[in-house]
Parts: structure tokens; sequence; C-alpha cells
């Protein structure tokens, strides 16, 4: 399948694997670019530059198709080294990467420089539209039902998603939402040019992280997620559990003068603990409503192939047999 967003990476596949802390390691992001699809290491998992340039290195040994490395820009009195990550992602040879979090804006010039295309994760037609204007060669736009932040708008990909194609001039990709062939057709219906996959890829064999994890996204359903932070404008969607239950009490208690600091346990060092030592009730973890159509624990590989597969059945046999009223495969359908 050839859209925008393959032509642009390279890529075989219009599927991008989602930058996701104590996930996007080498491993998975190989796995992913092996199977045709966009791997993505995630940036500020390593805690240093140096070691960011040794987990590409390791990428490297693992694939020689394209993937990137997402670096997400955090409001923080004490930021990251932004230009030294940028440094190593230039120095390892990265030619993409996808950013979210704050604006890159005044990053654009260094990650240009290198020859870097540049995605940029947007939870609002507004927000991407800027992406747009300050040279993000495409835009991952994330809806209301994403694993994360999913910004303060509330707006589904079913209406964010016609909204971007109708603005943009840029390809965008689907965001949040996205585990399967029927949501890759329904986003490039939408104007899509693909899809981003984050909590969908939590379930592969290859994820390195901590089977509990696994299991629980399988036994999930849909209405295991929980809106958290919403009072400090920092909405983040999480799968439930005790530390997640335990943090809505105190957000309820607190109300209106909820401070950070009121769930620092909740939320602070939670990610080791849940993906790495697979404590389910730690704390609070990004995770997609998408959770609910997970059912299964694939390769990567054979999770790509079967979206692709059936993508490709969707429009060949379903969507053009309702145009054909005589045809058998619009009588299966109907």
């Amino acid at each position: 399948m050839k859209t925008a967003i393959t032509e642009m990476f390279g890529i075989e596949h219009p599927i991008i694997q989602g930058g996701m802390h104590y996930v996007g390691f080498a491993e998975l992001a190989a796995a992913v670019s092996n199977a045709g699809g966009l791997g993505i290491i995630t940036g500020l998992t390593q805690r240093t530059p140096e070691l960011l340039a040794k987990e590409i290195a390791r990428c490297h040994d693992m694939t020689d198709k394209p993937f990137g490395v997402n670096l997400t820009f955090l409001p923080t009195f004490s930021a990251p080294p932004y230009p030294e990550y940028i440094a190593a992602i230039k120095e390892g040879g990265v030619k993409i990467v996808e950013t979210a979090g704050r604006s890159p804006e005044q990053y654009m010039p260094a990650l240009k420089a290198g020859g870097i295309k540049v995605i940029h994760k947007c939870t609002s037609v507004r927000h991407s539209l800027k992406a747009e204007q300050i040279g993000c060669d495409a835009v991952s736009v994330d809806g209301f039902e994403c694993g994360g932040h999913p910004g303060e708008d509330d707006m589904p990909n079913m209406i964010l998603l016609p909204r971007a194609a109708e603005e943009l001039k840029i390809p965008f990709v689907a965001s949040g939402g996205m585990a399967d062939a029927r949501n890759l057709v329904a986003a490039l219906a939408m104007g899509a040019a693909g899809m981003n996959m984050g909590t969908r890829f939590i379930a592969t064999k290859e994820a390195p992280v901590h089977e509990n994890v696994k299991n629980a996204l399988v036994k999930a359903s849909e209405l295991d997620t929980r809106l958290v932070m919403r009072a400090l404008r920092n909405t983040e969607r999480v799968l439930n559990n005790k530390g997640v239950e335990h943090l809505l009490e105190i957000e309820r208690e607190k109300g209106k003068g909820l401070k950070i600091d009121d769930i620092h346990d909740q939320v602070a060092g939670v990610y080791p603990k849940v993906m790495i030592e697979g404590d389910m009730d730690a704390g609070a973890w990004s995770c997609g409503m998408v959770v609910g159509l997970i059912h299964d624990i694939p390769t990567v590989k054979e999770l790509i192939d079967r979206i692709m597969a059936e993508a490709e059945w969707l429009i060949r046999s379903r969507l053009t047999g309702f145009l054909d009223a005589d045809s058998e495969a619009a009588l299966k359908v109907a």
C-alpha cells in the first residue's frame, strides 16, 4: 500500500509505532521496521544522550530499515538536554523524529540541519496547523481515545480526522484508537495517510515489557481506562488499577485545589515498576481505549501482516461490494 506517509518515510506499510515510555526500546522498534512499518525508539526513556546513542546503534544492528526516535518536549524547569539528544540522533544516522508534548519550534533548525523529517503529535487542528507552519513534514493527529495525553478538547477521531483533512496541506496519520485493519481503513477514508499505534504494540511478543502488562491489556475492555490530572490541565488516559483509584480519590478530595505534589506517588517513577517489574497496581500508566480491541499477543510481523491483509480485503471486497448490489461480497456483508 502506497500513501504519502509510506513514500515520505520509505516504509512498506502506513503503520507507525508511537513512542512509549519504557516500551520503545530497540527490540520493538526494529521488529516494527523489519515488518514494514516505522519503528520508534523513545528518546527520553534513555536517561542520557549517550545512552540514546547506544540504543540507536543497537537498533541499527537489528534492522537495516528506516526507524525513528521520539522526543517529547516536557514543560519542566529542568529540561532534558535536548540539543545533545538531537546531536545523538543526527550522529546515529536517524532521519525521522516523532516529536510530542510542547511545540518543537525552537529545535526545528537543528533537526532540519540534520536532514531529519519531523512528524509532530497534535491533539487539535489548531496545533496541527501550527506544526505545519513551523515546518513539520507530517502530523500525527491524536484523538480523545488515545492513551497518554489527549489534550483538553475531548475531540474524538471521527470528527478530528476529517477536520484535519479539511485544513492541512501536509500528510497526517491517525493516532488514538488504532489497533486493526478496520481502524486503518477508516482512517484512510477520513483523509489520513496511515495510522500510529501505541497501546496495540505493547501486546506483542517483541515488546520488551513484563508479561503481566501484556496479559492485562488482553484482559481489559474499552471501559477500563480512566482520565487523570484533568484539574491540572494535563489530562492523561491510563489503565485503571488500585494506584489509579487512589489517585482519583485524592483528586475528588482536593477538587480544583489539586497540586501535582498531591499525586506524586501515583505518577512518579511508575513506568519501571509496571513495565519492568510487572506491578500492575503501581500507579498511572498510559493506555488507550483501544485496549478493548486487543485479544491476543502476536509477533509484530503477524500483527502487521494481518492488518494489511484484512485492510486489502476490506477495501477490495467489503467496500466495493457495497457499490455492486448483485455481488456476492455485498450480500455477505449487508
